[in-house]
């Protein structure tokens, strides 16, 4: 008699997780900056073609806000059925406070096969459990205005620059004065932007108890903002100024940003809002006797929230934008995505838009990747005091010694802590 229960019971769960392939659904998926993702309408419509019966509802929230407006939903009890993951801190936040469903079972269902990510997903387990797949796996580079150059009748920027020879660089772009001031590079508001530099040797980790290997970089930036080769950061912060209007507007000659703004240039190319259209790009710039293409990457993945009703349409839907179908349609509007093969690269490279110089097309390979933080249960605490301690770096309310000296101590006692 039991094993007749059991059998039924398997056999309902089998139906349950069938039936939703023909009944209307709603998914509700939680995004951020969603005018900005050039590629998610192309990805609704490739999987709505193939499941006409599924409608996804987007709760879109500002990118500076998402990962506090997220925490606030999850914690009230939010059932939105998939989740965006922006950044490491947040994931493992989530994953601590156990609001994300482990994908395990689903991907041994249906025999997904990891390698595809090229490791990737091994950096991302806890306690080898995987509780979201990877779609996006972007790279530093370094974008630039050609017509800036050309103006001053400065060299392009080359694939293989240490971070003295671009500084050098950006000095000699920069030019005019006040509201006609074209600057010769930017750090957006991210402690990303000055801290990424010193883990490019693999002798660092931004997850330490000693920041003090920092201070080269932070004096580099805080240099080019004295001389006003690079906007303030308190300007920056204070307008909320975002890095893709100035280099939209062609007042930035260099910007050290992520592969993932490739697909956005593009697509506000055609819609004419960036009215700068030639464009470049190179490898991000490396510390002296690193190699060039040594460069820093992040990983951006889906999740299903444990409270989701929708579970098995929801895995559905997350399989096919973090596989090989969603792989394609990334490719082809400008973004990187987690599964990147030979192919891939060469469909970036082909787009309408891309830069078609020699340069441009070789700045996608790399020789070494360094996550920009690595996987940890205090993630979010140790990034917290990092994003503090930055800014009262780069605003100099700190000198750079005493501030990663207080980096280094907050962060040894965040670790120290049970």
């Amino acid at each position: 008699m039991m094993k007749r229960l059991s059998v039924i019971a398997i056999l309902a769960i089998v139906a349950l997780c069938a039936s939703w392939a023909a009944d209307p659904i709603k998914l509700k998926m939680v995004v951020w900056d969603l005018s900005q993702t050039t590629y998610m309408q192309p990805m609704i419509d490739a999987y709505k073609a193939k499941n006409p019966n599924v409608t996804i509802e987007f709760i879109n929230i500002p990118a500076n806000e998402y990962t506090q407006k997220l925490s606030v939903m999850l914690a009230g009890g939010d059932d939105s059925d998939i989740i965006s993951v922006k950044d490491i801190p947040s994931y493992a936040g989530m994953v601590a406070k156990n609001q994300l469903e482990a994908l395990d079972s689903f991907i041994s269902k249906d025999k997904v096969n990891l390698k595809q990510y090229s490791g990737v997903t091994d950096q991302i387990l806890v306690d080898k459990k995987l509780y979201a797949l990877p779609y996006r796996s972007d790279i530093w580079i370094l974008y630039y205005n050609k017509d800036a150059f050309d103006k001053m009748k400065v060299p392009y920027p080359k694939n293989d620059m240490t971070w003295d020879e671009y500084a050098a660089v950006a000095r000699k772009v920069a030019n005019g004065t006040g509201v006609d001031r074209v600057y010769g590079s930017h750090y957006h508001l991210w402690r990303s932007t000055r801290q990424l530099p010193s883990v490019q040797d693999g002798k660092n980790s931004i997850i330490t108890t000693d920041y003090a290997f920092m201070k080269p970089y932070y004096d580099l930036v805080l240099a080019l903002q004295k001389d006003k080769t690079v906007m303030d950061f308190a300007s920056l912060k204070v307008g909320n100024i975002h890095y893709s209007g100035l280099f939209y507007n062609g007042q930035i000659a260099m910007l050290p940003m992520g592969s993932w703004f490739i697909g956005t240039l593009i697509s506000k190319t055609a819609d004419g809002t960036n009215t700068q259209k030639n464009w470049g790009i190179v490898k991000y710039p490396h510390p002296k006797g690193v190699p060039a293409g040594t460069t820093a990457g992040t990983i951006t993945s889906l999740s299903i929230n444990a409270k989701s009703r929708n579970k098995a349409a929801a895995w559905d839907f997350v399989k096919f934008y973090c596989g090989a179908e969603g792989a394609a349609i990334l490719a082809k509007t400008g973004s990187l995505p987690a599964i990147r093969t030979p192919a891939v690269i060469d469909a970036i490279k082909k787009i309408e838009g891309f830069p078609q110089d020699k340069n441009s097309g070789d700045a996608l390979s790399t020789t070494t990747v360094r996550l920009e933080l690595p996987m940890h249960p205090k993630a979010a605490i140790i990034e917290k005091i990092l994003n503090e301690e930055d800014e009262l770096i780069i605003t100099e309310s700190k000198s750079v010694a005493q501030g990663l000296a207080d980096m280094s101590k907050r962060v040894k006692e965040a670790l120290a802590a049970q």
